[in-house]
């Protein structure tokens, strides 16, 4: 008789596949509350104690791990293996289904304590499952109740697995385990306070498969950390298809703008730089002014509100082609006039300004860093012309400061009663990026101020302005031609600020 051991945190579904198990001749051996669900649903079942005649002891912490087990799982099927079981009084164990302690969960709860982490850490069962898929040839390891009915119908209709199964079968159980221990490291690392350790491990869990990457030609997959916290991959979708590979960075650039501000504020994104950017009053205000900023390129765009949607901002929101909508929620009337849109894509995600690592990928490896938060407020910012910026001046260059941080250097952004006029994005010369953004803005930059992400390394970005009327310019700093850009601020009576912080973003 064929032997299974099945010890699973998460019951759904299990009753069903054991009983199917036991009509096609396994006999079942189980665990604490697994063994109790399946002995109180009427499934033949024996403790895993009277297999190895070892009682569990230490609170359930030692269970599984005995000879009697492993010897079981990791023999092969040879003569000289099966001899030794014999000799050992050791029977063989051909199936291993089993799913791990709850981890992310009891680590994503408040004030959850490291000892009620530290018991959630699952030892038996990464064991068995690891021994399981080591041996798989020999040994069916199931780790996700999705994979209950397709195991049991081949089962069923052809008597076994074939190899091709049972490997994929040990690759999701590696994949299962890996993930497992990723969890725990991130948490410990939090803990600890171990930013950049020796080694860092990624792991992540499919949302779902699109349709293709960035070009019809490139295959994608969208996963979500495996680490507890909110983010993209979380928002709940409330209208349209799937996200596309695209859709998703545009949306993260949107969202992470919006965040940015207090006051009502919208965000329009396209190709991951915003091209219009305004906060209100209320949020229909915001929207209509950061349409304003640059209609052509907001078409096809992606929307990101820091607010609740209302009914008169979705009114004004529906009308023009975008391709998505993202905000803490919506009212119901608004939700009713979006979802009207058919192909629109409305997304709802709480704000939730906790941000992780930031990865990119190298040829052969990557690189971390820490998120860009770093921000300044009035006090942080050093006049260095003669004329000074007004209260008014400074609220606006405060306002592009944010907005700079999130266009693709070289980046220039010229805005005026909190709206963006003009954005200049991923030119190769700083010159370039301003031409773009002043021009963008015409007639409307007069009186305007200008956010650059990095130094001048010439005057000529400052003579530019003046020619369009830029009245007052925010900008790191830290050029040893600094002078000569704060002179020709002087002959042209622009207030210059230095923030002494540099946002770069490649």
């Amino acid at each position: 008789m064929k032997r299974a051991l099945i010890s699973v945190s998460n019951k759904d579904g299990i009753v069903d596949f054991a009983r199917g198990l036991e009509e096609i001749g396994f006999e079942i051996v189980s665990t604490g509350g697994t063994y109790q669900t399946l002995q109180d649903a009427g499934v033949k079942v024996m403790k895993v104690s009277e297999l190895t005649g070892f009682p569990e002891i230490l609170d359930g912490r030692v269970k599984t791990l005995h000879p009697k087990v492993h010897g079981g799982i990791l023999a092969r099927r040879t003569d000289d293996h099966l001899q030794q079981l014999q000799d050992n009084e050791i029977d063989t164990i051909d199936m291993i289904c089993v799913n791990l302690y709850p981890f992310r969960e009891t680590v994503s709860k408040e004030q959850v304590s490291l000892e009620d982490a530290i018991e959630n850490i699952d030892i038996g069962g990464p064991t068995m499952i690891r021994s399981a898929a080591k041996n798989y040839h020999d040994v069916i390891v199931i780790v996700k109740p999705e994979l209950y009915q397709p195991v049991l119908k081949t089962l069923q209709e052809q008597g076994d697995l074939g190899l091709d199964m049972r490997l994929k079968l040990a690759l999701e159980a590696f994949s299962h385990t890996a993930s497992y221990d990723a969890m725990i490291t991130a948490y410990l690392s939090k803990i600890t306070g171990t930013v950049f350790g020796d080694n860092f491990v990624l792991a992540g869990e499919k949302v779902y498969e699109l349709r293709y990457g960035e070009n019809p030609h490139q295959r994608a997959c969208f996963y979500r950390n495996m680490t507890p916290g909110t983010g993209l991959p979380d928002a709940v979708q409330l209208n349209g298809k799937e996200l596309s590979y695209n859709n998703i960075i545009d949306v993260q650039a949107a969202w992470a703008l919006a965040k940015e501000f207090s006051d009502p504020a919208c965000v329009i994104i396209k190709h991951t730089n915003p091209c219009g950017t305004a906060v209100g009053n209320e949020l229909s205000e915001a929207y209509d002014r950061a349409f304003d900023g640059d209609p052509v390129s907001a078409f096809g765009g992606i929307i990101a509100f820091n607010r609740t949607v209302d009914a008169k901002t979705a009114e004004k929101a529906a009308g023009p082609f975008m391709e998505a909508i993202i905000a803490p929620g919506y009212e119901e009337a608004a939700l009713t006039i979006l979802q009207s849109k058919k192909n629109l894509r409305v997304l709802e995600l709480p704000i939730n300004h906790g941000e992780g690592l930031q990865l990119r990928t190298v040829e052969g490896g990557f690189v971390l860093q820490d998120p860009d938060t770093d921000d300044v407020g009035p006090a942080d910012l050093k006049v260095v012309t003669d004329t000074a910026p007004t209260d008014e001046q400074i609220k606006d260059l405060l306002f592009a400061w944010k907005v700079v941080k999130h266009v693709k250097s070289n980046a220039i952004v010229v805005a005026k009663d909190h709206m963006t006029l003009g954005v200049g994005a991923g030119q190769m010369n700083r010159v370039g990026s301003a031409l773009i953004a002043l021009e963008q803005g015409g007639e409307k930059c007069q009186g305007a101020v200008m956010a650059s992400d990095a130094f001048f390394p010439f005057k000529d970005t400052v003579e530019m302005a003046s020619r369009y009327g830029i009245k007052a310019i925010i900008q790191p700093g830290g050029s040893i031609r600094d002078q000569e850009s704060i002179d020709e601020c002087n002959r042209q009576g622009i207030a210059m600020v230095f923030t002494d912080i540099r946002h770069f973003r490649h």
